[in-house]
């Protein structure tokens, strides 16, 4: 009989309490799109645009989600019950702005995506196509790739487009950043983030000085 395989375990332990609080208040945010009109969300079609879209959206407050092609029912399912959180059961507006490639597929998603949430009962949704249009592709000109003539779609896209199709991040990141930028913006109320962003920034520097507070007692033994 082999010898039992032994784990090594410890508990784990906290830094000190004036490291904790200083990481505290530092990582303290508020939801600054909580009182806004619309709900918002960025969809990509690519994994390979993951972090493009996690920088903008980190720093517009927008959350984000990554297709990987067409969504999974699972996943349609668990994004419609947050839709429906954040859209307070219809008395908001929720738009979804779709980033994805420029091909049979492509263009065909963000139609597959609005009638799987309305299955599942998210009321005031918009689902809009941001990227890959035909506008940007003779703006920004990306290199043409062959369309899959395996597609279902092929037939009706040949039809419209032609046998070619565009890939989404041929584009540079910075156009897909302006864009993202131009369509949050065209949703958002500013006066009511910039007061809810000041707010913030107060409540981070009342917990600051707390923190302050707290060292220079621990400084003098008190």
């Amino acid at each position: 009989m082999g010898e039992r395989q032994r784990n090594h375990e410890e508990v784990t332990h906290g830094r000190e309490p004036a490291q904790i609080s200083k990481a505290a208040a530092d990582s303290y945010a508020v939801d600054t799109r909580a009182d806004q009109p619309t709900y918002m969300e960025v969809w990509v079609e690519k994994e390979a645009l993951a972090g493009v879209l996690d920088r903008a959206c980190t720093s517009l407050d927008v959350p984000w989600f990554c297709c990987r092609g067409y969504v999974s029912q699972s996943a349609m399912w668990e994004a419609s019950q947050r839709l429906i959180e954040a859209g307070r059961d219809g008395e908001r507006e929720a738009v979804i702005l779709y980033f994805g490639d420029h091909d049979p597929s492509g263009l065909d998603m963000p139609r597959d995506i609005e009638d799987r949430l309305e299955m599942f009962r998210v009321d005031q949704l918009e689902v809009i196509r941001v990227a890959l249009t035909m506008e940007q592709i003779e703006e920004f000109g990306p290199p043409p790739n062959p369309a899959k003539v395996t597609d279902s779609r092929f037939a009706g896209y040949c039809q419209i487009h032609g046998d070619e199709s565009w890939e989404l991040d041929a584009l540079e990141p910075r156009v897909i950043d302006d864009l993202i930028h131009q369509y949050v913006d065209r949703y958002t109320d500013d006066g009511i983030r910039t007061a809810i962003i000041h707010r913030q920034e107060n409540e981070r520097k009342q917990l600051l000085k707390v923190v302050s507070d707290f060292n220079a007692k621990q400084g003098d033994g008190s």
